[in-house]
């Protein structure tokens, strides 16, 4: 069609949709592929959500969000020795990463991105006329300063940072933190961070470059804490002149955040029942690093939901197609990468699936 932009040339078709095309006629298949929690969200926030709707909460809300939700927020972030000047509240992190880039990037701008990188980075910088710079972290997976520090030019306008990271389930220390942060400091740079992984920290407390630096934009939710992932519930919490701008983008695409999601997000925060989902996917990770660990080269995730393995062969889309052809639905690393040599396995199954699942894989490595 004539009437289609020039700028969606720019983007693809999400290559995670592409393999569930090509697995639609799988029957019954073993799937560690999908990037949400196997668990539903919580009993007492779904009669939270009913209660909203019967006393009439399903109207607009103010752009920024209900005021006792952004409050909230900040009591959770202070918590966590954030201390933001504004906060909004979005539909999704993934809204708070459009918004973001809408507020900050001119044509040509360069946006520091790690490689791999979770799906829409790339493309939403491409889209808005921008340049994805990406960090190569192979083979350890940490997006350090050492590594960002010569691809920084006059160009450059932020660094997106994703810790715990999706898809290797990295996170980075806290000596990590601070040098990225004295880099940003040393250049005027915005940091955007994408903190939705936060509470699927396993071996030590969760830590936001926010602790280290002023200049940063962070970005969490309900997704994945809360099992949320219908319900776009996010926010963005930084400094006030780029939220106020982010806010007037908001008001002429989402208008707002769902309404009675934003009530159930009050009970949320204040809900601590999360933490033995939490525990279990520590378990979950234990059961999947035990059982590729003989066959499998890759770095152990530290945080998130998935392991990022190397593929036996080095080719990565072909061992996900043989995969595929064995019932097993994984994703292939080139959907997160410039490369196409791991493959991305989501553990937020059955321990069950699990199991059975890692007999698959092994059986394809032992062939290869």
């Amino acid at each position: 069609m004539d009437c289609i932009s020039n700028r969606m040339n720019k983007i693809d078709a999400s290559g995670i949709r592409k393999v569930f095309d090509l697995a639609k006629d799988m029957k019954n298949p073993v799937n560690l592929s999908i990037g949400q929690p196997d668990f539903d969200i919580p009993d007492h926030l779904k009669d939270k959500a009913i209660e909203a709707i019967k006393k009439g909460h399903n109207t607009y809300t103010l752009t920024q969000g209900i005021p006792e939700l952004r409050t909230e927020v900040r009591n959770h972030l202070e918590k966590r020795r954030i201390n933001p000047e504004e906060i909004l509240i979005t539909s999704g992190v993934s809204g708070g990463i459009l918004l973001s880039l809408f507020a900050i990037i001119n044509p040509g701008d360069e946006i520091i991105i790690p490689d791999p990188y979770f799906v829409m980075y790339k493309h939403l910088v491409n889209l808005l006329d921008g340049k994805p710079v990406f960090i190569d972290t192979y083979p350890d997976f940490r997006f350090t300063a050492k590594r960002i520090a010569p691809k920084i030019t006059s160009k450059t306008k932020a660094i997106l940072l994703n810790s715990p990271a999706n898809p290797t389930g990295v996170a980075l220390d806290n000596n990590d933190l601070q040098e990225l942060a004295n880099l940003a400091e040393k250049h005027s740079l915005l940091v955007i961070s994408d903190e939705i992984y936060s509470p699927f920290s396993y071996d030590s407390h969760h830590k936001s470059i926010a602790e280290f630096y002023d200049k940063t934009l962070v970005l969490d939710g309900f997704s994945k804490s809360h099992a949320m992932t219908g319900w776009r519930l996010g926010y963005a919490a930084g400094p006030a002149e780029l939220i106020n701008q982010m806010t007037k983008v908001q008001q002429y695409t989402f208008v707002c955040a769902p309404s009675i999601a934003q009530k159930v997000g009050v009970e949320a925060l204040k809900s601590h029942v999360m933490q033995g989902y939490i525990d279990a996917y520590r378990e979950k990770r234990e059961i999947i690093v035990q059982g590729l660990l003989e066959k499998f080269e890759f770095t152990v995730p530290n945080g998130t939901f998935y392991i990022f393995p190397k593929a036996p062969g080095g080719d990565g889309e072909a061992f996900v197609m043989e995969a595929i052809r064995n019932n097993l639905l994984i994703i292939p690393g080139n959907v997160f990468s410039e490369k196409n040599t791991h493959f991305r396995i989501s553990f937020a199954a059955k321990n069950e699936t699990l199991q059975k699942g890692i007999e698959i894989l092994n059986r394809i490595a032992d062939k290869i």
